[in-house]
């Protein structure tokens, strides 16, 4: 790429950096505490392992080794997230400009991945293996497209450390590449680019990234699975045929949520000319059209044959990102004028870039008015801080691995277990004293330990159930005397 194309596409670059510090910013300013895939980070940052259950262990590898330099803060998590959107965003840029010769459909493509809810709003709100899968699927597809349209061993590299990043990030990445590779060798053009040695580089680096998970995994198997599975083949006690029409059905729905607002708003700005350019083509938009339907035949083969009931849109993540993309390389095939569409494009992108963030912080703000309270309303740092001016506890028992990765963040110098969790289970025989905390979110409901945290006790500590209190603590952005309310107990309390 000349420097003069460089300097075409920086604005579109230093525009992202400025509206993901921006989300920094609001996250931080929204709540201090934490929702379920960042509790989960901070929890299991307390160890480091070759896998953790369900989800492939990139993203937690990552947020360890940042907690380790940086401290466990909400800070540290934000900024790692919308350092990896950034990266993801930048990768997928770089790619535009390999294959669009239209600067404006350079940038339209770009920021198009605002259009996508699953990416613009889900992976903000609350989503961590998700992200990783976008960014190793932005890497993984930088690295490809350069090695068939400029071919180097950096290229096949790229594409390798790609392929290992989103093994790690999540089991459906494999989908991709495969798609990829059968899409590639489906095209006698582009069949040498795959029968090329350096393809063994891009196999090898691969390997070398996701070996210590798959030593792990050999052993874990059914740990790793059971949950996805589970999500998956939810159908109850259907019939096959009820099972697949549940399976198809949702892939439809899940592909309509996912491209739905995309192709909206590709409708509104190019209006009329959208239509023909669909029929349009070029070898870039029949590599993609290839990938994503090897991709799709891919799920379909999980629902006739592996039992999927249940297909979740962010799962399309790894192969329908490229939409966007995909319809700037139609509408450039077609010849179709872009500066009137680059104009009407431009003020739905800043309305997303404002109401995303806007939206963020009044879902959690506008409970003051509302009293509909999210789980970043919660007021665990309240809490603790009041606990530990009972006593300082040794170690922490929290009722599920949300609490606990919230406590974590304010007292991480304490090992912290959660019972839904059995991974970590430190020695607590010397440590006291023990801090027990549950969460009672409904008045009315039984104020006593609750049957896990009991039946732990005994199982492991062989202490049982000891007196429990309640504590109300104010909600953040509470309405009115509003309050949140949290079992806890001690054990050998000192005093």
């Amino acid at each position: 790429m000349t420097e003069t194309n460089r300097r075409d596409i920086r604005w579109i670059f230093v525009l992202l950096a400025a509206y993901f510090v921006l989300q920094v910013g609001v996250r931080l300013a929204t709540s201090h505490s934490l929702d379920l895939d960042e509790a989960e980070q901070a929890f299991r940052s307390q160890w480091l392992a070759a896998g953790y259950g369900p989800q492939p262990p990139f993203y937690n590898w990552l947020q360890y080794t940042v907690f380790q330099f940086a401290g466990v803060s909400l800070t540290a998590l934000s900024i790692v997230k919308n350092l990896l959107l950034f990266i993801s965003y930048v990768l997928y840029g770089l790619t535009a400009r390999l294959v669009l010769r239209d600067k404006a459909l350079v940038a339209i493509a770009t920021f198009g991945l605002l259009t996508i809810p699953q990416m613009a709003f889900e992976m903000q709100r609350d989503l961590t293996h998700t992200v990783a899968v976008f960014f190793s699927a932005s890497i993984f597809f930088y690295g490809f497209i350069r090695s068939l349209k400029q071919p180097s061993l950096g290229s096949y590299l790229i594409a390798g450390i790609g392929i290992g990043f989103g093994l790690l990030a999540k089991y459906n990445f494999a989908l991709l590449p495969a798609a990829a590779l059968i899409a590639a060798l489906s095209d006698a053009r582009l069949r040498p680019r795959i029968f090329d040695w350096r393809l063994v580089l891009t196999a090898a680096v691969a390997l070398v990234i996701i070996l210590p998970h798959l030593f792990w995994l050999k052993d874990n198997l059914d740990f790793a699975t059971a949950r996805t599975l589970e999500k998956m083949t939810a159908s109850g006690h259907a019939s096959y045929f009820t099972q697949v029409a549940m399976g198809v059905s949702s892939l439809a729905l899940a592909i309509i949520s996912f491209a739905g607002l995309t192709v909206a708003v590709f409708a509104l700005v190019f209006g009329k000319s959208l239509r023909p350019a669909l029929a349009a083509g070029s070898e870039w938009t029949r590599l993609l059209e290839r990938m994503m339907l090897v991709f799709l035949a891919g799920i379909l083969l999980l629902i006739v044959f592996g039992g999927a009931a249940g297909i979740k849109d962010r799962w399309l993540v790894p192969m329908l990102f490229i939409l966007p993309l995909y319809f700037c390389l139609k509408i450039e095939a077609a010849g179709v004028e872009t500066g009137k569409a680059f104009r009407r494009f431009i003020p739905i992108v800043a309305a997303i870039m404002i109401g995303v963030p806007a939206t963020l912080y009044g879902s959690v703000a506008a409970a003051r008015f509302t009293g509909h309270y999210e789980r970043l309303n919660r007021p665990y740092a309240g809490m603790l801080d009041i606990l530990r001016k009972q006593a300082e506890p040794a170690a922490i028992l929290a009722g599920d691995s949300l609490l606990a990765g919230n406590l974590r963040q304010d007292i991480p110098g304490v090992p912290i277990l959660s019972v839904d969790y059995p991974g970590f289970n430190p020695d607590l025989s010397s440590r006291r004293p023990l801090l027990l905390v549950w969460l009672l979110p409904q008045k009315g409901e039984s104020e006593a330990l609750p049957p896990a945290m009991a039946q732990w006790l005994l199982a492991n500590l062989g202490v049982s159930a000891p007196q429990a209190s309640v504590i109300d603590v104010p909600y953040f952005y509470q309405r009115g005397d509003d309050r949140y309310r949290f079992g806890y107990a001690w054990i050998n309390q000192p005093g």
